[in-house]
């Protein structure tokens, strides 16, 4: 009988010790994994903090249409036919802006042209409209698609009897209607200014 329970006490203390054993074990991993957790968010936020840095967001959701544009740029008032334009405070040539127009038959983007052939039709308006002393060379045509909706960008470098000046656009279809949203800076200050007006125009999207 004796030797019974003592059989059964240093079972109960092996039990006893597993649990205890397994409960230390569990909690080491979940401190591991918590650990990794903060790291991965802590980098996911690192990278969005660096892709969008110096720049904020507009969004019109009634004009169906959202980008963003760099810190410290204001909204102007126009009368040339612009949705919206923001420009530099500084620097005030350089600025972006939204043409909206409408698409006859409902026609799609691809249906409108290439990149190419689209690009071109844009240089003479809104890019170098005519009378305006200005002219604009396609230098670069692409396209890409995001969330199921295609996009031509284009590059433009443009020419006026006052200065040189380099424009990227990026041009869509959406509800019947053609977006073209378009970022202008003189070709002195391109090379300064080059990376964050890509990071604009690719931030250009419409629903």
């Amino acid at each position: 009988m004796r030797d019974r329970t003592v059989l059964y006490t240093i079972e109960a203390i092996t039990i006893r010790y597993l649990a205890y054993k397994s409960k230390i074990i569990f909690l080491m991993l979940k401190k591991i994994a918590a650990f990794l957790l903060v790291i991965a968010v802590t980098f996911n936020l690192a990278s969005c903090a660096t892709a969008g840095a110096g720049l904020k967001s507009y969004v019109d959701a009634i004009g169906g249409y959202e980008f963003l544009y760099p810190n410290g740029w204001l909204p102007v008032k126009v009368s040339n036919g612009a949705d919206i334009v923001f420009h530099d405070l500084i620097e005030v040539s350089e600025n972006v802006s939204v043409v909206v127009s409408p698409v006859a038959d409902g026609k799609t983007l691809a249906e409108l042209g290439t990149p190419s052939e689209v690009g071109y039709k844009l240089s003479k308006s809104p890019i170098a409209p005519p009378d305006s002393g200005r002219e604009a060379e396609l230098v670069n045509a692409a396209q890409r698609e995001v969330k199921g909706k295609k996009y031509y960008l284009l590059e433009y470098a443009v020419k006026s009897n006052q200065q040189e000046r380099h424009n990227l656009a990026s041009v869509a279809v959406s509800r019947g209607k053609l977006y073209t949203f378009n970022a202008s800076a003189p070709e002195k200050r391109w090379k300064k200014v080059q990376k964050q007006f890509e990071s604009v125009v690719d931030s250009f999207l419409v629903y």
